[in-house]
């Protein structure tokens, strides 16, 4: 189209809007040649010879974007490769359940409330958060997985340990090869009358550690049928009950334990793999209200054969209400999310969860102890006239407080003996 021809078309940068007025602008002689032999302006040079005075073409402008505004001043992110990884987030839901399961340990253990493991069934919970955070480590290796529990289980305990086995020895106590049980509590370790208050709570950290032996088996029967496999774990408890009790020794205590709560311990791994979050409400509703009716009627039921219907001290009765409890709380998190984040707004209330956490294994160790020690402590109370007279010496109220007052200086003693045996820098509280 020749220059004539856009200007009677009306080829007008300004009527159309081009952004960009370039006036008059003066007319220069192109060659052919100096256009690069560009088709478009052939005919304007074979028409006009060498000095024909052509057009300057109207460029066309390429709209320019806005800059984007500029980033806050920060720190250069490093590259990928050179990246450190990214502490793993701590699930404050779990954090909170393992946090009140120590809690109601430390109160059954002071009041002795015969109710208080049907409103909160604190051993079924610790095992299930602690069968689904050993399925989660099984996706490495296992030998390392077992490696590294019993590195962050033993230190604490050998640590604890010393303390109470010289203390028995002081009080006449004269072990025998059976000692070995206080080096790796397969079995349950020894001890006399005098010290029964503090090595009796072992039998957790045995069922936790032949548990954890036994994982990588159970995870592999698990994950070939979920729920059938779910369901008969339950199984072993009603056999021990009903057909064949086990043998008396530290075996069949063993196997109690082991049987009470390999449901609970089972459901961490339903929790992990995503078994429970597929379940439909009502189905783990009816389950559940199911399990903790059967454990609830059986433990009022046979009060009579065990004095008490207190969970702890009849079997079946705490494997069926924990496992319609643990049921609950494990698939409520799966179904509906639930992960209390809220509770990192709250800071004293996130920090005492934190300390409960990474000190879990010094508190539940630790705890008899201090209850046991707070016993001789009030008794020199009566020797202060003030405290006699405005301090509830008397009460278990009083006993309780300051059982955690001796538990919080135990954190801060022994408490790194956790951090070394995590391989962490030693710190009094985390």
């Amino acid at each position: 189209m020749s220059w004539e021809q856009q200007q009677a078309y009306g080829y007008d940068q300004q009527r159309y809007g081009y952004g960009y007025d370039y006036g008059q602008q003066p007319q220069y002689p192109y060659t052919y040649e100096q256009y690069g032999e560009q088709p478009q302006y052939a005919e304007y040079a074979q028409a006009s010879g060498a000095t024909a005075p052509l057009p300057v073409p109207v460029p066309v402008p390429v709209p320019v974007p806005e800059p984007e505004p500029a980033e806050e001043p920060g720190p250069e992110p490093e590259p990928p490769a050179a990246a450190e990884p990214a502490p793993p987030t701590r699930d404050r839901y779990f954090d909170t359940l393992r946090a009140l399961a120590l809690i109601r340990v430390v109160t059954y253990h002071t009041f002795g409330w015969a109710w208080a493991g049907m409103v909160f069934p604190s051993m079924g919970i610790m095992f299930g958060l602690a069968g689904t955070l050993m399925a989660k480590s099984l996706e490495r290796p296992a030998p390392k997985v077992i490696k590294s529990r019993l590195r962050r289980l033993l230190p604490p305990f050998w640590f604890w340990g010393v303390f109470v086995v010289l203390a028995m020895l002081i009080h006449d106590w004269m072990p025998n090869w059976e000692i070995v049980y206080w080096i790796v509590p397969l079995g349950d370790p020894p001890g006399n009358a005098w010290g029964e208050q503090a090595w009796e709570i072992l039998w957790y950290l045995r069922t936790y550690l032949w548990f954890v032996l036994l994982s990588p088996l159970l995870l592999r029967a698990f994950r070939l049928a979920p729920l059938p496999v779910l369901a008969l774990s339950l199984a072993p408890i009603l056999v021990l009950n009903f057909v064949w009790s086990g043998p008396d020794n530290r075996l069949g205590s063993a196997l109690w334990d082991l049987s009470t709560y390999l449901f609970c311990w089972m459901l961490g791994f339903a929790h992990r793999d995503g078994v429970l979050q597929k379940l439909k409400p009502a189905l783990v509703g009816v389950l559940s209200l199911a399990a903790v009716g059967f454990g609830g009627w059986y433990a009022f039921a046979h009060q009579a054969d065990f004095g008490t219907y207190d969970l702890d001290e009849n079997p079946l009765a705490q494997a069926f209400w924990s496992a319609g409890c643990v049921l609950l709380l494990m698939w409520a998190k799966s179904y509906f999310g639930i992960d209390f984040a809220w509770l990192t707004r709250f800071r004293r209330a996130n920090r005492i969860v934190t300390v409960f956490n990474a000190r879990a294994v010094t508190i539940y160790l630790w705890h008899e102890i201090a209850l046991i020690l707070a016993v001789p402590l009030i008794d020199q109370f009566w020797n202060v006239p003030a405290f006699e007279k405005y301090l509830p010496l008397e009460s278990q109220w009083f006993m309780f407080g300051v059982g955690w007052v001796l538990i919080a200086v135990f954190v801060l003693l022994a408490g790194w003996v956790e951090d070394v045996a995590a391989k962490k820098k030693p710190r009094l509280l985390p």
